[in-house]
């Protein structure tokens, strides 16, 4: 291995990028980047500030979807990106990096659109039945954690085995 190289595993010259703001999955994913020798990048705004033993935190400015924009900005080809954000999922595959969702979930060109559209229906959805109350996301549970880890692990994995290859 050379010493420029990032991972044991070929996965060389990638970041995980994550859009740190209320983001439950930072210590789980600076654990298995730890692994993985990945560089980590946590972006935040003013509001949310962070500190890491391991990753760089870069604060943006507050202002609406500021920390967004310097993520896309900033996330390059075979980067790992973790947002919640359909909006940013899209603009980073159109990058060429990876997404993926605190529950695991891989944002791909085939289910990004489908993905956006049920953002939008919801949102419209949440304008008609202002007066009524609508429920809010089931608390995180520990499954979920082990899935997000699985789902990382198994990203980090075939973007390791595409480089093998070229």
């Amino acid at each position: 291995m050379h010493i420029g190289d990032k991972g044991k595993k070929g996965v060389s010259n990638i970041k995980i990028l994550i859009d740190a703001d209320a983001c439950p999955v930072v210590h789980i994913a600076e654990t298995i980047a730890r692994k993985h020798t990945i560089e980590v990048i946590l972006l935040c705004d003013t509001n949310h500030v962070l500190h890491s033993d391991y990753s760089e935190v870069m604060i943006i400015g507050a202002g609406t979807d500021a920390v967004d924009f310097a993520l896309v900005s900033i996330c390059q080809k075979g980067d790992i990106v973790i947002t919640q954000d359909y909006g940013v999922a899209a603009m980073i595959l159109g990058k060429g990096a990876f997404g993926i969702h605190q529950s695991g979930k891989w944002y791909t060109n085939g289910n990004i659109d489908q993905m956006l559209m049920e953002r939008h229906l919801a949102k419209k959805a949440r304008r008609t039945k202002a007066k009524n109350h609508l429920k809010g996301p089931a608390k995180r549970t520990e499954e979920d954690d082990l899935h997000f880890a699985d789902s990382l692990e198994r990203l980090i994995d075939k973007i390791s085995d595409s480089k093998e290859e070229l």
